[in-house]
């Protein structure tokens, strides 16, 4: 998700809404909005410019504190050609902007990264153009995304990675996001969009992998990551096909999912770690991980695992869901026990190959309280 498909959005909404130019936007109201489609018009452009604001001044607590003013925009006409500008400013921006920036967005850990701004910028635009063709009578096929449903559908796993994406991917994301209904799900009434969790440590960054990414690596693809030499290897890419997996059931949840381990001074992804869903009914919850073997016997995943940890302290402390970690360790991987013994967890068990991982020979498991 790149300025491209901002353009291509943008150039939806030019042709969609061109159509009309000669209608009333300010007595009409925009679908199920507030605004009329005036004021839903300019508030594309806004959030256009502010998302391309934010990439370029990278604030990391708060909005850049500008915005433009639409005052001389006489006509329908005019407020599109801000919509192109506004549209065009966040696109080379985007190009502009390193993978690893992030910048100030509330929803819902603080910041955004440039796919980020740009799934937001497109879905701002693909959704309120809706609002405004609905509002002036047109059909709803004359605002249909175009090129079928892709844009939609990263969009949705980009930004709605808790959502389960059914069929149709323009009908869930107008559900999603309150405009809409879908048989068998009850109707949305609140929502925000969710950027994935990014978790820093001293040399590494543990970058949330959202749906689209896990599928390109289950996929053997690199995820839009860039790897040292190796990566990334298969177990990385077996926990990104169950990710995957559980999106599409609509039992994904993001904060529960898998996180690739990228080299601050090189931006390079070394492997992953994650966990392999939700705590369970008494507040357990299994991680697992894997490095590149040319990024072994640094200490990364040892500095990783402890950076996990100590953001599930804080979820227990703040919600109360999980109240322990633990590992499942072969026998015979001693690095890997020195990994989860160095990062405090206690050996609780040992599998000698008649339970859950049994296939794996015998096994040690590892619990960490929080």
């Amino acid at each position: 998700m790149g300025g491209e498909q901002v353009q291509e959005s943008v150039e939806h909404c030019l042709s969609v809404l061109g159509t009309v130019l000669d209608r009333d936007w300010e007595g009409a109201k925009a679908g199920r909005l507030d605004w009329n489609c005036r004021q839903t018009a300019e508030h594309i452009a806004s959030d256009l410019i502010a998302y391309a604001g934010q990439l370029a001044g990278r604030p990391a607590t708060r909005w850049a504190p500008f915005e433009i003013d639409m005052a001389e925009c006489e006509e329908n006409a005019d407020v599109l050609e801000v919509i192109r500008t506004t549209g065009t400013l966040l696109s080379a921006t985007i190009a502009a902007t390193p993978r690893e920036v992030r910048a100030f967005h509330p929803y819902p850990f603080r910041a955004a990264d440039r796919e980020g701004f740009a799934a937001m910028g497109v879905a701002e635009v693909l959704l309120h153009t809706h609002d405004i063709a609905e509002g002036l009578g047109l059909p709803a096929s004359a605002s249909l995304p175009p090129a079928g449903p892709g844009l939609c559908e990263t969009v949705l796993a980009r930004l709605f990675p808790h959502v389960r994406p059914g069929d149709d991917p323009w009908a869930t994301l107008l559900w999603a996001t309150g405009r809409g209904e879908l048989p068998g799900r009850p109707p949305v009434t609140e929502w925000r969009w969710n950027n994935p969790l990014h978790i820093e440590t001293g040399r590494l960054v543990l970058q949330g992998v959202h749906p689209a990414a896990a599928a390109d690596l289950a996929e053997g693809g690199t995820g839009g990551f860039e790897w040292i030499a190796g990566g990334p290897v298969e177990g990385t890419r077996v926990g990104a096909g169950l990710v995957f997996q559980a999106y599409e059931a609509g039992v994904h949840r993001p904060e529960w999912g898998m996180f690739v381990l990228v080299r601050k001074e090189d931006g390079l992804a070394v492997g992953a770690l994650g966990h392999h869903g939700v705590p369970d009914e008494e507040g357990r919850a299994e991680v697992g991980y894997d490095l590149v073997e040319g990024a072994r016997g640094h200490g990364y995943m040892t500095e990783a695992l402890g950076a996990l940890a100590d953001w599930a302290r804080e979820r227990a402390r703040e919600r109360g869901d999980v109240r322990s970690l633990f590992a499942v360790v072969d026998k015979t991987n001693s690095p890997s026990q020195g990994v989860v013994s160095r990062a405090g967890f206690t050996k609780v068990s040992e599998d000698r190959g008649d339970g859950e991982h049994g296939e794996h020979g015998e096994q040690f498991a590892y619990e960490l309280r929080l």
